[in-house]
């Protein structure tokens, strides 16, 4: 049976040594996808929304999920992040809907340890804002997809979602 990286020789839960890694440049890019009625994403296009600029409010979001996401998720490794990309942008499917919002999340770092739980923490908070800044309009938004879609660096060099 393989280890468990993140168990100590007693089973308990423990933060992986990543000291002895070396350090190399780390990317990752995550998505989040969020279904909305057609009335919402008129307002979205529009960016009509009482509580104000949707996109520039979720890429904000997005920015700070990344950088406090050890504060967010146990036993993840606070990060000196170099860059945070945060992208909203609407997709129209069709006539009748369900029309999405698509956030699509960059982070890079130089460290011993990746960064693709920066980069989902990002979509998936940025995803959350859209919700909230919409819920007066649709509460039937669903979010969906919250996904790494590659990811590069370290040991196990590169990675593309298939």
């Amino acid at each position: 049976m393989a280890e468990l990286s993140h168990l100590n020789q007693k089973g308990n839960v423990r933060m992986v040594d990543v000291g002895e890694k070396p350090v190399t440049s780390r990317r990752a890019k995550a998505r989040a996808q969020i279904r909305v009625s057609a009335e919402l994403f008129k307002k979205l296009r529009e960016n009509s929304l009482a509580k104000g600029d949707f996109a520039a409010t979720a890429r904000i979001a997005g920015i700070q999920a990344a950088k406090r996401t050890a504060e967010l998720i146990p036993l993840c490794h606070p990060l000196p992040l170099e860059l945070i990309s945060v992208a909203v942008s609407l997709e129209e499917l069709s006539l009748d809907g369900p029309d999405r919002v698509i956030i699509e999340t960059e982070v890079q770092a130089r460290s011993t340890t990746g960064v693709e739980m920066e980069a989902l923490t990002a979509a998936a908070l940025a995803a959350l804002t859209v919700y909230d800044m919409g819920k007066a309009v649709d509460r039937g938004m669903v979010i969906e997809e919250i996904c790494l879609l590659e990811k590069e660096g370290g040991k196990s060099g590169f990675w593309k979602k298939g």
